[in-house]
């Protein structure tokens, strides 16, 4: 049964038309082109040839002419992956593959969440840029509406969605225990606490309910904002720990190295993002005031503003390499776990590794080569940076220090144990 749909995806005809419509790229040609031209007049659809692909590359920069947007991320992505999905059909089975589907997407779905957070983070700085302008603005439309859902979710007060299961319960719980006389408007708890302090004689009561109310309405609050914001800050690491370290038994390597590298990588990010809100900072605080105040100073005639117009240089060009080359490393990352493959960079790699282990080469659903963990990829006399594309190694052929001194050393040593 499985076969079934192989046989029915060779059945479906795959055209010009049909490629252009999956890519989203209209013909380009113009009916004009054929108004006196009767017998070429353009077909429904035509087989797929050299043109198809020279319109598929014309169309896609053209796209990115515009700019890049999160709606290309993940149209590219989900090319990728429904790409993926049909190759593995063919080499193993659908069962197989949409189990290896589903782990990348996993993988990939943790770096593309951070990418998110990247943007909205840096989204004064992307606006600035000049194909990476539309990430800006999308950051800022996403950071609207989450603002517009949170003050959409004040005004309904109790009326939650119901794609808010945490929410639903606790407005339910905190609903359920409270009762407002219609009358005196005055709220009473209906728990066991409340209901054996109401049957206290009206000596104690009178004693006890100021404290009542007081740990009601004062301590017991700011006891859950407390809990609250702990479990906010600490929900992401509980995550973590229950499935790729308690559960590591049902999670896939490639989301447990992925999910780790990401972790440890946040730790040093935190840097770079602060790096860049005070040069920010500076560049807007700092020196633009200057810039206006000699400007001021200065009656409308000229004056040498070129330190400050430096430093305003120097800091932009730093600003946007930083943020390229984080931004450029996210993608690369997230473009590697989508296809299931991994990648070294020095130091994370070895951290990464130290918590979830060498990958299990015998299975199939680890995903791609990590090559830095082989023995005959380790042994040379210099570090590597290079492993190979998709981490399949390159049996030493790019180490040019150790091609050209290696062997010549490695006699030295071997001389030097004999005697």
């Amino acid at each position: 049964m499985l076969y079934f749909f192989k046989l029915l995806l060779l059945s479906i005809k795959i055209d010009e038309e049909t490629v252009l419509k999956w890519f989203g790229i209209a013909d380009t040609s113009s009916p004009l082109d054929y108004m006196y031209d009767y017998n070429n007049l353009p077909q429904k659809s035509t087989d797929i040839s050299l043109t198809t692909f020279k319109l598929i590359v014309e169309g896609l920069w053209n796209k990115v002419q515009d700019g890049l947007t999160l709606a290309d991320i993940e149209n590219i992505l989900f090319f990728i992956l429904f790409v993926r999905f049909i190759i593995l059909a063919f080499r193993y089975n659908l069962k197989t593959s949409f189990f290896i589907t589903c782990i990348g997407f996993c993988a990939g779905y943790l770096w593309y969440r951070h990418l998110i957070d990247l943007i909205s983070m840096y989204r004064n700085v992307l606006l600035k840029l000049p194909y990476l302008n539309a990430l800006g603005k999308d950051a800022v439309q996403l950071r609207s509406l989450h603002r517009q859902m949170y003050l959409t979710d004040l005004k309904m007060g109790d009326l939650t969605h119901w794609y808010n299961p945490g929410q639903v319960l606790y407005n339910g719980f905190t609903k359920g225990i409270v009762h407002i006389d219609p009358e005196s408007g005055q709220r009473f708890y209906i728990d066991p606490i409340s209901m054996i302090i109401s049957n206290l004689p009206d000596p104690i009561k009178e004693n006890v309910i100021p404290a009542y109310y007081k740990i009601y309405n004062g301590v017991i609050p700011k006891i859950y904002n407390t809990c609250t914001k702990f479990w906010n800050q600490l929900s992401g690491i509980a995550a973590y720990a229950l499935i790729t370290r308690i559960g590591k038994r049902y999670c896939p390597y490639l989301i447990r190295w992925h999910w780790t590298l990401l972790l440890i990588m946040g730790m040093v990010e935190s840097f770079i993002i602060y790096f860049i809100y005070r040069a920010h900072y500076f560049q807007t605080y700092i020196l633009l005031p200057q810039k206006k105040a000699l400007a001021i100073n200065a009656g409308g005639l000229m004056t040498s503003t070129a330190d400050i117009d430096l430093q305003m240089q120097f800091l932009n060009a730093c600003i946007c390499t930083i943020v390229l080359a984080h931004l450029g490393f996210v993608i690369f990352a997230l473009f590697h776990a989508i296809w299931g493959q991994y990648f070294y960079f020095p130091f994370f790699v070895e951290n990464t590794e130290l918590h979830v282990g060498p990958r299990p080469s015998t299975s199939i659903y680890s995903g791609g080569q990590t090559a830095w963990q082989l023995p005959e990829e380790k042994n040379t006399l210099i570090p590597k940076l290079w492993y190979g594309w998709f981490g399949r190694g390159t049996n030493n052929k790019w180490n040019l220090f150790d091609s050209l001194f290696g062997k010549s050393f490695k006699k030295i040593f071997k001389r030097k144990k004999k005697r």
